[in-house]
């Protein structure tokens, strides 16, 4: 019958039955050639990202979803492959982990599809195009207009890019395919999109972008000014330790934006008892004054669990809830901890009274930041502020947290330590500089 005579035609000219396997058995060697050079790239140069299974996940669920959104259009011929937009991929993966690894797997994603288009060559050259000028355009991701911005780029890439294949290929205009620029106008609608997905993964995986982090360190946020206004001895010790954070972080490659979101929230606790923290108190005013140790030291220490409820009830991301839960770690606040010691001789304190409920330190930006708190707080009783006084202060405040094992959880080296404490002696000696005495007008004296 027809249909007998077709298939025989179709294994005639395709090889047969087992040429087809053969094909089958190939595409699995590549696919599986192209999972393991991401892995090992994960593996080798990004084995942070390697060891968070939330980024892994996410990553090859974005692969899987455009090369399966592939095979479907082309095996079921729904539309034109380029209608699908690649580049979505690629700016998912830039906002929430980094250019690099973003342009790694966009190139996987696009060879996997290639193996199943028609005319590979021409979709290679224009994929890999605009995902080239997707990773440009959003090398500093700080603004969400970006996204919208980088859409029309790469809808004028997409067209440039087919109009200069076609005249390399045919030698001339005429051949233009106009329709393909319909195409890429669909892909372009869809890219647009990207604004509202960023959104919807951060809230999806937890996960929090650059976008984001500018966003929340905008001091005029409600937050951030009931902060300045309740206790804006703290707003100020805040900025100092985001600016301090900020330039340690750049020193070690750390994520410089999210310590300076995480230190402007640290301290939000303590609008709850603003008065109670030396940084709000006037000359003469000492609310501890009559108080027992014990709860001078409770008020303290529950900043930290003020903190936390603060930040949950204004929905602030948990990534920087970690900066106010670790700034203190599992420390004590010793002033109130040794003066009960000295009010109390031979008897042992209950250390739970005195202690912060912790967590330590887990990452290297939390490390960083509760370096530079305990800096920062420290430098303003110094009586002077040589290079000398403000190295020792430096050494003496993060060797004690070093020894008494606050970093054990976070992965940061004592090279890492030893340049952060380079870099806040260095800003410190900036912050107090000496300045210069300016002269008084001298009043002639008329003779």
């Amino acid at each position: 019958n027809i249909l007998s005579s077709l298939k025989q035609v179709y294994e005639e000219r395709s090889g047969g039955a087992s040429k087809g396997t053969w094909k089958t058995v190939g595409q699995f060697v590549l696919v599986f050639f192209m999972f393991l050079s991401f892995y090992m790239y994960l593996l080798f140069f990004r084995p942070t990202e390697y060891r968070n299974r939330k980024h892994v996940i996410f990553m090859l669920l974005l692969i899987v979803i455009f090369v399966s959104l592939t095979a479907l259009t082309v095996n079921f011929d729904l539309f034109s492959i380029y209608i699908i937009p690649y580049t979505i991929l690629t700016i998912l993966i830039r906002t929430f982990i980094d250019s690099r690894t973003a342009l790694f797997a966009s190139l996987v994603t696009i060879i996997l599809s290639a193996l199943m288009v028609p005319f590979s060559f021409e979709f290679v050259v224009l994929e890999i195009s605009a995902t080239m000028v997707s990773i440009f355009m959003l090398k500093e991701l700080s603004e969400r207009s970006q996204l919208i911005r980088s859409s029309f780029f790469i809808l004028f890439t997409y067209s440039v890019v087919y109009l200069g294949l076609v005249m390399y290929q045919e030698g001339s205009v005429t051949d233009v395919d106009w329709v393909m620029l319909i195409y890429f106008l669909i892909n372009f609608i869809f890219i647009m999109f990207s604004y509202s997905l960023v959104y919807l993964v951060e809230k999806s995986f937890g996960f929090i972008s650059g976008v984001t982090l500018v966003e929340l360190s905008n001091i005029n946020k409600p937050l951030l000014k009931e902060l300045s206004e309740k206790a804006p001895g703290t707003f100020q010790h805040s900025l100092q330790v985001s600016n301090l954070g900020m330039a340690a972080a750049a020193k070690l490659g750390a994520n410089a934006s999210l310590i300076r979101t995480g230190a402007l929230y640290h301290d939000v606790g303590k609008m709850v008892n603003p008065a109670f923290f030396t940084e709000n108190q006037t000359p003469g005013m000492n609310p501890h004054a009559g108080l027992p140790f014990e709860e001078s030291a409770r008020i303290i220490i529950n900043h930290v669990k003020d903190g936390v409820k603060i930040a949950q009830k204004h929905k602030i991301p948990q990534q920087i809830i970690d900066f106010i839960e670790t700034h203190h770690g599992t420390s004590m606040p010793k002033y109130f901890y040794i003066s009960w010691k000295n009010a109390n001789p031979g008897k042992e304190a209950n250390e739970a009274n005195f202690r912060y409920p912790g967590p330590n330190p887990f990452t290297k930006e939390t490390a960083i930041m509760m370096m530079a708190d305990a800096v920062e707080a420290s430098s303003r009783s110094l009586p002077e502020y040589t290079e000398k006084a403000l190295r020792e202060q430096v050494d003496k405040i993060i060797d004690t947290q070093v020894e008494e094992g606050y970093f054990k959880l976070a992965p940061i080296t004592f090279r890492d330590i030893q340049t952060v404490k380079n870099v806040f002696v260095e800003k410190l000696m900036t912050v107090y500089h000496s300045r210069i005495a300016y002269p008084e007008l001298k009043t002639p004296v008329n003779l």
